[in-house]
């Protein structure tokens, strides 16, 4: 599996970012019945750390939401293309 992480983590590609990142914490989330309104205090939030590090099942549905994310689905396999790994800056598209 070759991936440009690169690229993919990179400053100028934050809506990469913010779905990874989503994607980590949206199914923790639904799990458990909470909105992020619900989080006013610390202690709620190590609650809900604790809670999902000690939920096998969990852990697991949120591995598989992330890596799901990972391929590019413009491609076959879970490989980026040659262009993609090749690259070393993204290029604005004009709009």
């Amino acid at each position: 599996m070759k991936i440009n992480w690169k690229i993919r983590f990179s400053k100028k590609n934050l809506t990469f970012v913010f779905r990874f990142i989503a994607a980590l914490i949206v199914p923790v989330l639904a799990y458990m019945g909470l909105e992020a309104t619900d989080f006013t205090n610390w202690k709620s939030v190590g609650d809900l750390l604790i809670s999902f590090v000690t939920n096998p099942y969990l852990i697991g549905l949120t591995i598989f939401n992330a890596v799901n994310l990972i391929p590019d689905p413009t491609t076959k396999g879970l490989s980026d293309s040659k262009l993609a790994q090749n690259k070393i800056l993204i290029e604005k598209d004009d709009k």
